[in-house]
């Protein structure tokens, strides 16, 4: 007769075997039964090695020049498909402008090689695929790590109370580098904190280029359009520089950046 096998699992730096994994499965069940009447269902999936999680070491903003009549007119789910596909893509944010409604994104890759390859491969091919031209902006994530995470960050992990209702995407024509030591983050981070219904901020800091910038997130696209109409020129006009900005309906592509595990909602 053909003995079972009794594998070993790998737990706390100690070998397990089956029969005795099975057996501590069944006690822990009892116990938690007797103790508040619900049945637990005991699993392996704490013996089983947990998944690595990939920090971001780069962030991709794209922007791509359509117009559609509302965003789920764009193959969103396809795309995700395809872009979940993509060497080191770890999440996106999808964007849809408010007022031009154009379709893009803000996404975090585990290194800056594989976001330059996503810029200049993939992203590319999807524009031609659509028919459009494209922006793209690759930016360094460890050196506005620290800035990011005064301004509660979601890819830092941040905390807020609701889901945005707008992005806004800015950058500013500045050669900022070291972005830690030559970027006014902590002169500006305490007074961005007092703008009307802003959630949290992602600082971005250029690929080569050192152009400082940045992912917000607003409560209302009323209070998203007051910052980037009203705020934000003011800013630029201090650092005497020209700038670029975006405002985006978070609402609309809600669904689509679930999907690429956004981490505003995730």
């Amino acid at each position: 007769m053909r003995k079972e096998q009794n594998p070993s699992y790998q737990t706390d730096g100690k070998t397990m075997t089956r029969r005795k994994a099975l057996k501590l499965a069944v006690s822990a069940t009892a116990a938690a039964t007797s103790s508040f009447g619900v049945l637990a269902l005991a699993t392996n999936e704490n013996l089983k090695p947990k998944a690595n999680i990939m920090k971001q070491k780069a962030f991709v903003y794209t922007e791509l020049q359509l117009s559609v009549p509302s965003f789920d007119d764009i193959p969103w789910h396809q795309v995700n498909l395809n872009i979940k596909e993509q060497p080191g893509f770890i999440n996106k944010t999808w964007l849809f402008g408010a007022g031009n409604n154009s379709g893009g994104g803000l996404y975090a890759f585990d290194s800056v090689e594989n976001a330059q390859k996503f810029v200049t491969g993939y992203f590319p091919e999807e524009a031609k695929g659509f028919g459009v031209a494209q922006t793209t902006r690759v930016f360094d994530a460890d050196a506005s790590e620290a800035a990011s995470r005064d301004m509660n960050s979601m890819h830092y992990d941040g905390k807020i109370d609701h889901q945005p209702g707008a992005f806004v995407y800015t950058e500013v024509q500045l050669h900022a580098m070291p972005f830690d030591t030559t970027a006014p983050w902590r002169e500006l981070n305490p007074t961005l904190k007092k703008q009307p219904g802003l959630l949290a901020k992602t600082w971005l800091s250029g690929l080569h280029t050192g152009t400082p910038g940045g992912l917000y997130a607003f409560d209302t696209i009323e209070n998203a359009k007051k910052f980037a109409l009203d705020y934000f020129p003011t800013e630029a006009a201090a650092l005497n520089a020209a700038f670029y900005t975006r405002v985006f309906d978070a609402k609309a592509s809600e669904a689509a950046s679930r999907e690429m595990d956004s981490p505003f909602y995730n």
